[in-house]
Order: structure tokens, then sequence, then C-alpha cells
């Protein structure tokens, strides 16, 4: 597992991933120069990364579906790799469970879901099957979880700057489409590099970058490799309960510390969580525990993943280490 300091770091940087080296060193206790040298040596062994993509307010107006792939025997990761660099895919998991594989899919709209599954998945050699479930809500994801590494003095010295949320959420153009997929790059890139890139002014990536962010337009994130993880198994719950009770059990359910993601799927289940435990066994007592605050929810099916393949736009070596990188470009043409 990472060293304590380590995950402060991460920690610090799940808080504020784009905040002044000086800021997170003095939230640390530790100098500017040896905590932005702490996180270069973090990324060149690929154990911790930063990405960017599309917030809530942009999500609204895209299409969410979770795809379960059969396999002929001995292919699933091979269709794996084949899709996993595909932008319309945030994560690619190898599970055990009811499938060989799970797609986690974003499109721009229905349509293209349907373009995707029908023309991409169903027609490639070794996929036996495919069921589709089309998340009408997403009520939690990966951005809310932290590895809790740090105090709550530390916390409230890194959240006092933090950047008041607007009323209104900003709009989503074209040049924040660009600073989106430069962000998925470099995360921590100045307003020069990627005014720069993008062919503007400073000023203009300044603020647009800030309304961005403050107004939840554009999520930055810090992720580490799962198996260097205080939390390094990941399973997939579907969930069902009484329709007139999924708002709040999605909520409660969000609540949960080792949920990461939280959707309204459709199906037999009409609730899809993800959850990071400590170890397989952890499972038992976390369902007991949701049983026993949902008294009528139902745990319609389980998968352990066994290998990840690609979490948030990023591809994955064997033991959960980036190893490359797709643009999550969800309007890309299918």
């Amino acid at each position: 597992m990472l060293s304590e300091s380590d995950l402060a770091l991460v920690n610090a940087l799940q808080l504020r991933p784009r905040a002044p080296w000086s800021l997170i060193g003095r939230a640390l206790g530790v100098g500017p120069v040896t905590v932005a040298r702490h996180w270069e040596r973090l990324v060149e062994r690929r154990e911790a990364w930063l990405t960017a993509y599309p917030g809530a307010a942009v999500g609204e107006r895209l299409a969410f579906a979770f795809v379960q792939v059969d396999c002929a025997p001995g292919e699933a990761m091979r269709v794996a790799h084949t899709v996993a660099g595909d932008a319309q895919l945030t994560a690619v998991d190898y599970v055990a469970g009811p499938c060989d594989l799970v797609l986690h899919l974003v499109a721009s709209s229905l349509e293209a879901v349907s373009r995707y599954v029908v023309d991409r998945i169903s027609g490639l050699p070794g996929v036996v099957g495919t069921r589709t479930l089309v998340a009408p809500r997403m009520y939690a994801e990966g951005s809310r979880w932290q590895v809790r590494a740090i105090s709550r003095e530390q916390r409230g010295t890194l959240m006092a700057a933090a950047q008041p949320s607007p009323a209104a959420s900003p709009r989503f153009g074209e040049l924040d489409r660009a600073l989106l997929l430069a962000l998925g790059e470099n995360a921590r890139a100045t307003h020069a590099e990627l005014a720069e890139r993008l062919g503007v002014g400073a000023s203009t990536v300044r603020r647009h970058l800030s309304a961005a962010l403050a107004g939840g337009v554009i999520r930055l994130r810090c992720e580490i490799a799962r198996s260097l993880s205080p939390a390094p198994v990941t399973m997939l719950l579907w969930l069902r309960v009484p329709p007139d009770q999924l708002e709040r059990s999605a909520r409660t359910l969000g609540r949960f510390p080792e949920v990461r993601m939280c959707a309204a799927v459709s199906g037999a289940a009409n609730l899809l969580a993800g959850v990071w435990l400590r170890s397989p066994a952890d499972a038992v007592a976390l369902e007991s525990e949701m049983v026993a605050k949902l008294s009528r929810l139902e745990i319609v099916d389980r998968a352990v993943t066994l290998r990840p393949v690609k979490l948030g736009g990023c591809l994955l070596d064997e033991r959960g280490r980036i190893e490359g990188r797709v643009p999550m470009d969800f309007w890309a043409a299918v």
C-alpha cells in the first residue's frame, strides 16, 4: 500500500487538485518544493494521477449506460483491451459476476448509446452477448470518494481558499470542451500553458476555467492504483428498491464511505452501486448495513472486479497503475 505521506498528498489533491503547491505544503506541513517533488515521484511510478471529466452540470445533457458483455471462453481480456481505447467508455472492468465485462458508457444521446452498442460492441469477435442498462440519473460519482488520510484541520486549511460555487451553472461551449480535453492530459497545467495550447489568451482561460470548476461543469479527480489503495477491492451491486423510495435510497447509499458510484438503472434492478472495499469479506458487513438502513432493499446481483482495464479515461496495467490516457470526448462520433 502507499505510505501515509503518499495518501495524505493524494487526499489533499482530491480536495484541491489545482491548489498551489504552497497551499498543499502548508496543509501537510512541508515545503512547496518538497511536496511538488513528492507528487512527481508518484506520477513517475504511475501510482497516482489526475484527470478531468464533465461535471454534473454537463452530465445532465449526456446519456449514461452500463453495458454487460458476455465473451467467448478466453476472449474477455482481448475484447476489453480492444474497446478500452474508445472515447465513449470511462471504465472497463473484467469481473466475476453475471457477465465477463462491465463497460461504463457515456455518449451525447441515447441514439449514440445504441449505435455504440450495436455497431461497435455487438459485432466484435469474441463477444457473444450484451445487455445495456440505461442510467437516467447519476446520484454519486467517483470524485466524492477519498482516501481520508488528512485531519480536519488540514482539510480546513485546504478548503478555506476554495472558490464558492456560482448561483447559476455556466454554459459549456467549444472552448470549455477543448479546455476539458486539455486538462484530461495535464490537470495542473498553468493558465499560460493551456492558453498556448488552445490559442486563446491566458485571461480567457482563467475566466472559463474558474467558472467551469466552481460551477461543476468540469470535475478534476486524483486517482491511485487500486492495488496500492487502502480499499483495493472493487465491487458492483445491482439493487432493487420500491420506485417511490428510489431517491431516498440513493441518497442514503451515497452517504456510505465505501460507495464510489450510485446510479439509477433500467432493468430488474433499479440501482447500481460501485463500492471500494478493503477485502472481499467486507462486502458481507456492507450489505448487511445497507439492508439494515434500507429495509426494503434487495440485492439482485453482485460482481467483483478481477482486473480494471480502464478507469476515468485512463488505461491501466494489471496492477491498476496508469499506462495511458484516452481523451474523454463523449461528443466524438461513434
